[in-house]
């Protein structure tokens, strides 16, 4: 339990700066995504300056493709985010997943995300570490940006001395040379992302960051149609604009940049938009023997974009399979200068090689290739979060056989419906093929274990043995359980919790000890009364000056009475080096006014010595010191009035 209110379920991911908990909200009773800055980094005043600086930053941007945040505090050494819980994936799980994505799928993530960063620029601020990992996609196909950890304002100049922050693969030239930035970087950054969409491969890469980074430096980021043979050059275009390696020459913002992947979508044709990338067809070569060359596929593909099992197809573009209702045709030629618009024209050489493909199949030939080449294969449909019923029903009609239905728990999948399969959504399968699906149980939930009077370590392995996490560890004073055991656990032994979930820990101080008062003491007699009343002794490197004879003790720390400690805790002693000695100013015939000043000033104490004849005199006769002579600073010096 977080600051007497978030309650933490279990652990999302874990980053450089931070761990992302799944948690509930105690009093709203909502689950939310707790953002934990890593207790080493609390003590950092720039990193807590920056989550706050976040947690502010994004709860005025208030827009539906940013990930908000409901809340900020701190308990102990723990500085949190409470954010809003996107149940889902990230796009970098997705390209991990499907690989290159087609353009409308593409464009349908881009264009939310350039709107989430418009509003952040508008508002004046620059996100800076814009990457797939931080785009999320959730389970309704809603589109948001998280992590708004290295926002920083628009007009201010970031110097990072250095030290460049961000990732590597998606910085702009300038975030690496001049270490500044502005709204053009994550114009630069969402340019990157798109290459990576539309081909499955970052631009750059390197056997080290510092390659990239020169490549960022002194190299054009590719037209993706020099990877992906066929992207319209209405795409190239576009990846071009936000990728120039100078500022000026990009759209100012990603407003700007909005507009231009507005026009790009309108520019294309509904086949351009749908176009499966060549490693998701279905006529993709595993290996070289699988190849023909010499056979010219020239008849047209047609791509048919599916709903899957009554899915709304508007509210997640990913979900699609296409397929071939004939022989794919030859990849299109990749575009060259002036050429663009009018690749949808009719080409004359499509005729002759149609002819010469229908005579080849009327003699037999080729067909037997095309059978070999993709008539027996298929690919796995998408089956995540379909329920078991759902997910046989759409590889029956795929014509797949399921081999195997496995079980297993799950915090994140609903009870009953699919978490993996093998082969995975995507991968080429023989026609009839097995897919073993794995369906999940829910989280596995486990009882709280009885600790109370077990060391704290034969504790934290009982905990991780019924398969919960130790949690925030917490000592209190214990008149009935021994030093170093535990008290009592949050929740308590009994409850059932979800398997990982942290179990918070109270573990005794022992019995509580009365600090004694050994300030005057020897070093030695102190020593003895603090180790007679349980406690261990430290000796200050440093001695200062007191009324305290020299060697004996002037401080300690804690006071008597000043709080409470556990057998075994540590008092510091200071010693005196003795009184420190001040010469005695001479104030013989001054008035007792100005000479009680002197002395004060001197840090003496003052004491009057009127007797009979100095009842109404107003001069100092004499003084208990003599003028010039020293004197323990803060001792009594007694002037004689006449």
């Amino acid at each position: 339990m977080l600051d007497g209110r978030y309650r933490v379920d279990g652990r999302i991911a874990v980053g450089g700066m931070a761990t992302v908990y799944r948690a509930v909200d105690t009093r709203l009773d909502r689950v939310l995504a707790l953002k934990v800055m890593h207790p080493t980094l609390a003590a950092d005043v720039s990193f807590v300056d920056r989550f706050i600086r976040e947690a502010k930053s994004v709860a005025r941007l208030s827009h539906p493709n940013v990930v908000g945040v409901y809340d900020q505090g701190a308990d102990g050494a723990y500085v949190y985010l409470a954010m809003e819980y996107i149940a889902g994936c990230t796009l970098r799980d997705v390209l991990r997943e499907r690989g290159a994505l087609q353009p409308r799928a593409a464009l349908d993530i881009l264009e939310p995300v350039l709107a989430a960063l418009g509003a952040a620029h508008r508002a004046g601020f620059v996100h800076r570490d814009m990457k797939p990992e931080n785009v999320l996609i959730g389970d309704d196909g809603r589109v948001k940006v998280a992590d708004f950890g290295l926002v920083r304002a628009v007009d201010t100049v970031t110097n990072t001395t250095g030290t460049v922050l961000g990732t590597v693969s998606y910085l702009a030239p300038e975030q690496i040379e001049h270490g500044t930035a502005d709204t053009r970087v994550d114009v630069y950054a969402c340019g990157v992302v798109l290459y990576e969409m539309l081909t499955g491969t970052k631009p750059h890469s390197g056997e080290s960051p510092a390659q990239v980074l020169y490549q960022h430096l002194h190299e054009d980021v590719p037209p993706p149609s020099a990877a992906v043979p066929g992207l319209p050059v209405e795409l190239d275009e576009l990846v071009a604009s936000a990728t120039a390696r100078t500022p000026d020459v990009r759209p100012h913002d990603a407003v700007a940049l909005l507009g231009q992947a507005r026009e790009a979508r309108a520019a294309l044709s509904l086949e351009q938009l749908d176009a499966v990338p060549p490693q998701a067809r279905t006529t993709e070569h595993d290996n070289a023997d699988d190849r023909t060359s010499v056979i010219p596929r020239a008849a047209r593909s047609v791509q048919m974009s599916l709903p899957t099992d009554g899915e709304n197809q508007q509210q997640d573009p990913l979900n699609r399979t296409s397929i071939l209702a004939t022989p794919p045709a030859a990849p299109p030629t990749a575009p060259g200068p002036g050429r663009g618009r009018g690749r949808g024209r009719s080409n004359p050489r499509r005729g002759v090689l149609a002819i010469v493909a229908a005579v080849l199949l009327a003699l037999g030939l080729g067909a037997g290739v095309w059978y070999i080449n993709s008539g027996q294969f298929t690919k796995v449909p998408p089956l995540l979060a379909k329920t078991e019923a759902a997910a046989k029903k759409r590889l029956d009609e795929a014509g797949l056989d399921v081999k195997d239905v496995k079980r297993a728990y799950s915090d994140t999948d609903k009870r009953g419906t699919v978490m993996a399969t093998d082969p995975k959504a995507g991968e080429r399968i023989g026609d009839n093929g097995d897919v073993t699906l794995t369906v999940s149980m829910g989280p596995e939930i486990v009882k709280v274990p009885n600790l109370e009077g077990t060391p704290l370590a034969a504790a934290k392995k009982k905990l991780k043995d019924a398969g919960l996490a130790p949690g925030m560890t917490t000592r209190a004073f214990s008149e009935e359980v021994r030093k170093g055991s535990v008290i009592s656990t949050d929740p308590g032994s009994g409850t059932k919790r979800k398997a990982g979930s942290a179990i918070a820990i109270v573990v005794s101080k022992g019995s509580p000890v009365d600090v004694p008062d050994v300030t005057g003491e020897s070093e030695a007699d102190a020593t003895a009364d603090l180790e007679d009343a349980g406690l261990k002794v430290k000796i200050a490197t440093t001695r200062v000056h007191s009324e305290e004879d020299k060697g004996d003790v002037a401080q300690q720390s804690p006071k008597e009475g000043e709080k409470q400690l556990a057998e075994g805790d540590t008092v510091t002693l200071t010693l005196s080096k003795g009184p420190q000695m001040v010469e005695v100013p001479d104030v013989e015939g001054m008035s007792v006014d100005d000479a009680t000043q002197e002395l004060e000033d001197a840090g003496f104490q003052v004491e009057e010595d009127k007797g009979l004849l100095g009842l109404f005199g107003d001069t100092v006769n004499d003084q208990s010191v003599e003028g010039g002579e020293e004197a323990p600073k803060g001792s009594t010096i007694t002037i004689e009035i006449r």
